[in-house]
């Protein structure tokens, strides 16, 4: 001992302990330690409380984010220059939804000279706003603390709700990491925003954890309640005839599971068409929400699948447009058809594939389309599939959280451009 005790410096003397030793020569192993510790007790924590914690810790990372990108707001349309929190969140849609909030809708659609609808209401379905409204009516308090709250609070149901979707196919871990990465996807700043997203996530995720149950009357009404926040009514409808065609081409389906599975059909198709139809009986217009609805694309009507030709001409010209989009619609079906994604089972993947199908019928691409990819969430459990590699998952979560900052940045921030306006989140 005595021809080694020379070479321990002072601070370490009397010599430590070995595994004490051991820890001290590597600071990044006492992190190692740390962390496993934290998730082994973590581990243990009911699911629920688990889930919870994840999403906190999420929303506060995504408020640091609109805090810090708020420094760096300018003049805008809606608050004044550097706003503070509550008035960043109700930029863009959120002023649209408060609209709504205070006046309702119009009964007739405001019109240009040349005939062409003008933007307005009609094109925010009336759940959302109506359901925060009924709550001021309760509690007396305003949109700017009510509506946060009903997103923030929706979202964290949402996201459990999701859970025991995904544990219906997956393990725990599984579940949590996919959770994870719906919390920290680039868009999922919209889960504490003044809009929709959050609650028809719910409600989606809801409807579809009840239909792989086979619970279909209880599935019924919280359909019809999405078809009433968000524009996805027709692509569920779409697979729940799949669901049921599938079960009744296999044994073991009753006849009052058929009838019940028949009548969840119909509330669907119903779900899909309320809100034109809606928008119809009020304002007296068959076109009034179509027409609307259109007003953010420039107008010109609503023509199936034609507005991916028309952006792949305007961005790759008329002999590579139609080539890049015909591409990328392969790609995408091949994704969605890949091992992992099979993995989901029949009702998960033929959600991704309905909505897919849908976006490609009646989406504008444009910037807003990243948001309104968060529906098809069931893929963050498919990307957890991918692989078990710890390092692979957490390079996934940072990835996101990397392009969640862009997104707030780049799309919610507004800066107007040189032609005026900003391009939508």
């Amino acid at each position: 001992m005595t021809g080694e005790a020379t070479t321990v410096p002072r601070d370490d003397w009397p010599p430590a302990p070995e595994s004490t030793r051991s820890a001290r020569s590597s600071p990044g192993r006492v992190t190692v330690l740390a962390t496993r510790a934290t998730v082994a007790v973590a581990g243990r924590w009911p699911w629920w409380l688990q889930v919870g914690v994840v999403y906190v810790l999420s929303r506060l990372v995504t408020a640091a984010v609109f805090l810090a990108v708020a420094r760096q707001q300018g003049e805008n349309p809606w608050a004044p220059a550097q706003p503070s929190y509550g008035q960043f969140i109700n930029f863009w849609d959120s002023a649209w939804y408060q609209r709504i909030f205070d006046t309702g809708y119009p009964s007739t659609i405001p019109r240009n000279a040349d005939g062409t609808a003008q933007e307005n209401p009609w094109a925010f379905y009336a759940l959302f706003p109506f359901l925060v409204r009924g709550l001021s009516s309760v509690t007396g308090l305003g949109w700017t603390t009510l509506a946060p709250a009903v997103a923030v609070i929706a979202g964290l149901g949402a996201v459990l709700v999701v859970h025991r979707l995904f544990r219906l196919v997956a393990g725990p871990r599984d579940s949590l990491a996919a959770v994870t990465l719906i919390c920290l996807f680039p868009v999922s700043a919209v889960l504490q925003i003044p809009y929709a997203e959050s609650l028809h996530l719910l409600l989606l995720a809801a409807g579809l954890y009840l239909l792989a149950r086979h619970r279909y009357l209880a599935a019924a009404p919280v359909v019809l309640a999405m078809g009433l926040t968000r524009p996805a009514g027709l692509p569920f409808a779409l697979l729940v005839a799949v669901h049921l065609l599938l079960r009744w081409r296999s044994a073991g389906f009753p006849w009052g599971e058929r009838v019940r599975g028949i009548v969840l059909l119909a509330v669907a198709i119903v779900a899909g068409w309320a809100w034109p139809v809606i928008a119809w009986l009020v304002t007296g217009e068959a076109a009034a929400y179509t027409d609307t609805e259109t007003v953010w694309r420039g107008g010109g009507g609503l023509v199936l699948f034609a507005p991916w030709f028309d952006t792949g001409q305007w961005l790759f010209g008329p002999v590579f447009g139609p080539v890049v989009v015909v591409l990328v619609g392969l790609a995408v079906v091949l994704a969605l058809l890949s091992r992992p994604v099979r993995r989901l089972g029949t009702d998960l993947q033929g959600w991704c594939l309905a909505y897919a199908v849908y976006l490609a019928a009646v989406l504008h691409p444009q910037t807003s389309t990243f948001r309104l990819l968060l529906p098809l969430f069931p893929l963050a459990l498919a990307a957890v599939f991918v692989s078990r590699s710890r390092a692979y998952r957490i390079t996934l979560a940072v990835g996101f959280l990397a392009l969640q900052i862009v997104w707030v940045a780049w799309l919610w921030r507004f800066a107007t451009l040189p032609g005026g306006g900003d391009y939508p989140p």
